[in-house]
């Protein structure tokens, strides 16, 4: 399934509360009803460890460089760049998100390869 990975930190005057209240209330239920996507997630992260494989160190802890992760399953990626021009994401969604809560973002566009559940 292709999937949109975006990872954020938000704005220094931005709440964790009020932001993911948002997500609840607001950007959530807007991106799920949007025609490609199939699901969204939202990932606060805590921590991170950070290695380099090319030296014979052992890996350390780290702060993430991304504090959030949103994480939407679309259909087709075709479909999915049309919603981006749609007055829901265009108009209601992303000038408010880029305005009020984010201070910088990342996006990853790809498709699962590979998945195992327990």
């Amino acid at each position: 399934m292709p999937k949109h990975i975006i990872l954020y930190n938000l704005k220094e005057d931005v709440t964790d509360e009020d932001y993911q209240n948002w997500c609840k209330t607001f950007k959530g239920p807007l991106l799920v009803s949007l025609n490609a996507s199939k699901s969204f997630t939202l990932v606060k992260m805590f921590g991170g460890i950070k290695g380099d494989g090319r030296k014979p160190q052992p890996p350390s802890e780290t702060p993430p460089p991304f504090n959030y992760i949103g994480i939407l399953d679309v259909t087709n990626l075709e479909e999915s760049k049309k919603d981006t021009e749609t007055p829901a994401f265009k108009e209601d969604f992303f000038p408010k998100w880029m305005s009020e809560w984010v201070a910088d973002f990342y996006v990853l566009v790809g498709a699962e390869v590979y998945e195992q559940q327990a």
